[in-house]
């Protein structure tokens, strides 16, 4: 396993919750991909190896700032394709590891005839 992993940690009564980035960027994956007009993510440019395609996760002190990196279908429109995007991802975040998004920054670098 990788050592050198970042991890969230929420202190509980009982302990502490170590959430790994990775998760957070398989959620945010995941949250994407499912957003209608979404036709894939790509690689991320400056991403951890190892770690979820087309998403990258910086933690700072107000909350994770969440990078997606993807491709949209031709014919939808890319404002609105991007704004259910970060909506998707920044509601997914929050409700599965209970952590706050501070941004969730959309990077459109194509568009997908298929």
């Amino acid at each position: 396993m990788n050592e050198n992993r970042e991890y969230i940690t929420h202190p509980d009564e009982m302990g502490n919750i170590q959430i790994s980035e990775d998760v957070l960027g398989v959620i945010a994956a995941s949250a994407a991909q499912e957003i209608e007009g979404v036709a894939g993510l790509m690689g991320a440019s400056g991403g951890k190896r190892g770690g979820p395609r087309g998403v990258k996760i910086s933690l700072e002190e107000e909350g994770a700032v969440v990078d997606v990196y993807l491709m949209v279908r031709y014919g939808q429109p890319i404002p609105e394709v991007a704004e259910k995007v970060q909506a998707a991802v920044s509601g997914a975040v929050e409700a599965m590891a209970g952590f706050g998004v501070k941004a969730v920054n959309v990077h459109v670098g194509g568009v997908s005839f298929q």
